[in-house]
């Protein structure tokens, strides 16, 4: 213990040297953040513990679209695999009817906490156990789908971050109209099953608008096929995906079809702007993600699920492709452009 207790004095030492160079607001992020890893690691180290963390995923550790922000989150706070981490998986490879089986293994292993990352994953955590914690990081409404009483007082075993907010469906549709005004009819790619508001507020963004919405319902893999034909046989000019990991997973293939068909995609993360959409407007997922982090760790050192308030994104970014806009024959209008947090050329 007197050697674990002159390295932290060390780290203490060297970041206290560091941060004096720095302004206010640097220093105090710096010295919270550095008080969390070193109160983690000494915890962890006096009780000699190994944290056993359960992970649900819809796809696999290498493709989710958010597994690699968490697991920074969890580096960040002092945890590490192999020394006091212990990370134990279970994905679906895509295959939703594999989930329940999946959480239900999970829970038989009795991890402290298990992590569902995403709305098409969170739902078969909860229905696995009532017992064990569960931190969600998911785009579903947690409210309306039966994961959490309310926001601010969760009042069962499932906490965590929700990327929802009701002003983000009917803003995208607004972008879009102002990007292409020559635009009236959008298809929208979404779950049924994945429970969010985002259809609805899309639909009525469009009567306001003027534009005609056209549902495109997406259950599983299967279903790909016959709404990418619905689409073309309604007309439509552009797409509207809502995001779900069953959406992220099959990216590429809804990509795909959107250039063939020269049909501009809107989406609400970054990454799809970066594979070939026209543009997104939503959170930064990955910090958000990397909040889901913050859970877990009040969780290991005691903290109630029931009573940590599920926290929502207050800062959206607008991320535009201008070589999309190029191949779609799309001048995208300085109004746009100078809002853009982020420009891709």
């Amino acid at each position: 213990m007197a050697r674990i207790a002159q390295t932290v004095f060390g780290v203490e030492t060297i970041l206290t040297r560091h941060v004096a160079r720095v302004g206010a607001r640097r220093r105090t992020f710096l010295l919270t953040a550095s008080a969390l890893w070193v109160t983690s690691l000494v915890a962890r180290a006096q009780t000699g513990k190994t944290a056993r963390l359960g992970v649900l995923l819809f796809s696999t550790p290498d493709a989710d679209p958010s597994f690699h922000a968490f697991r920074q989150g969890l580096r960040e706070l002092g945890y590490v695999e192999g020394k006091n981490l212990t990370l134990l998986y279970r994905y679906a490879e895509g295959k939703p009817d594999r989930l329940a089986t999946l959480a239900a293994e999970l829970v038989a292993l009795d991890p402290e906490v298990i992590v569902a990352l995403g709305g098409d994953v969170a739902p078969f955590a909860r229905n696995a156990t009532r017992k064990i914690p569960v931190v969600m990081a998911a785009s579903v409404d947690p409210v309306r789908s039966g994961l959490v009483k309310s926001l601010a007082q969760p009042g069962g075993n499932v906490t965590g971050v929700t990327f929802i907010s009701s002003e983000l469906a009917a803003k995208r549709l607004q972008i879009l109209k102002e990007a292409a005004p020559k635009i009236a009819r959008v298809a929208v790619l979404w779950n049924p099953d994945h429970v969010d508001p985002e259809y609805a507020e899309t639909q009525a963004a469009g009567v306001t608008l003027g534009m005609q919405v056209q549902s495109l319902e997406v259950r599983g893999p299967a279903d790909f096929d016959a709404a990418f034909a619905a689409a073309t046989a309604g007309g439509a000019e552009a797409i509207v995906v809502v995001s779900s990991r069953l959406m992220s997973f099959n990216r590429q293939r809804i990509t795909e079809f959107a250039a063939q068909r020269r049909l501009p995609l809107v989406c609400g993360w970054g990454p799809w702007v970066e594979g070939g959409a026209l543009l997104s407007y939503g959170p930064d997922i990955d910090a958000s993600v990397r909040r889901a982090a913050w859970y877990v760790d009040r969780i290991l050192k005691g903290a109630e699920p029931a009573k940590l308030p599920v926290e929502q994104p207050t800062r959206f970014e607008l991320v535009v492709n201008l070589r999309a806009a190029k191949a779609f024959g799309l001048a995208i209008p300085q109004s746009v452009l100078q809002r853009a947090d982020r420009v891709i050329e």
